[in-house]
């Protein structure tokens, strides 16, 4: 498989970017995308030319770091996975393939494809956790009843990995979908509720802080949400937030 790719190349945040065209050839339907940048890059390399720079970890759909916009769609053309999970029999012999950074003013570039996600960290930091005191009487979790159903929903909030995704598909580029799972998975569950109003004010607030847009409810989010995050969670959010806004 011979491919044309036009790749963002930007030094920093602070320099002007710009697209790239390369040639890749011999491309193994069987490769993953990320397999496919690897033979770009020893490409490169071999010429003495600066490898493109791209995140990534565990390559196994879990870890959200294979943050790629492919041809306008975040982590690309498949549904339900990321982009390391992406397989090049996804695209044709002699196809031109676009792959930009995801675009939001709350995730700057830091180099090439790379972007600094770390907004969605500080989101995280401000209420998605539970305090327990341990200092004396403390109760064993699995000795507190929760129920089957929300015990499911809370489990899929947690599924979130925190790519971006979310954020890269929507025209406001709104961090709603994240912030309401991480959110949701404690306002379901007993051990979350001491903290839930504390924790849906503070972590709304930092969001907004960050410079994410708001929701217009587009459902852009839930489509290209590589692990299919409801869009009840923002549903849920927005009561909890109201809830605690009154009291």
């Amino acid at each position: 498989m011979n491919l044309t790719l036009k790749i963002w190349r930007q030094k920093n945040a602070d320099v002007k970017g710009k697209v790239v065209t390369y040639q890749v050839s011999d491309i193994s339907e069987d490769m993953s995308f990320l397999e496919m940048m690897d033979v770009l890059n020893e490409q490169l390399i071999n010429k003495g030319d600066e490898p493109v720079a791209f995140d990534h970890d565990c390559r196994e759909g879990i870890c959200g770091s294979c943050n790629l916009q492919i041809n306008g769609e975040p982590h690309g053309p498949d549904r339900g996975v990321t982009t390391c999970q992406l397989h090049m029999r996804r695209f044709k012999d002699d196809d031109t393939i676009v792959i930009e950074p995801f675009r939001a003013k709350a995730f700057p570039v830091i180099k090439d494809l790379v972007v600094d996600r770390s907004a969605f960290d500080r989101i995280q930091q401000a209420g998605g956790y539970i305090s327990v005191n341990t200092s004396g009487n403390t109760q064993d979790a699995n000795s507190i009843p929760v129920e089957k159903e929300n015990a499911d929903m809370s489990f899929y909030a947690a599924t979130c990995i925190g790519c971006g995704a979310c954020v890269a598909a929507c025209k406001n580029a709104s961090a709603m979908l994240f912030t309401s799972a991480k959110v949701s998975q404690y306002a379901l569950l007993p051990q979350g509720e001491v903290e839930a109003d504390r924790r849906v004010l503070q972590m709304v607030e930092q969001m907004d802080k960050e410079g994410f847009g708001n929701c217009t409810n587009t459902g852009a989010c839930e489509i290209e949400c590589p692990k299919g995050i409801s869009l009840e969670n923002i549903a849920r959010m927005n009561r909890e937030y109201l809830k605690a806004s009154v009291k």
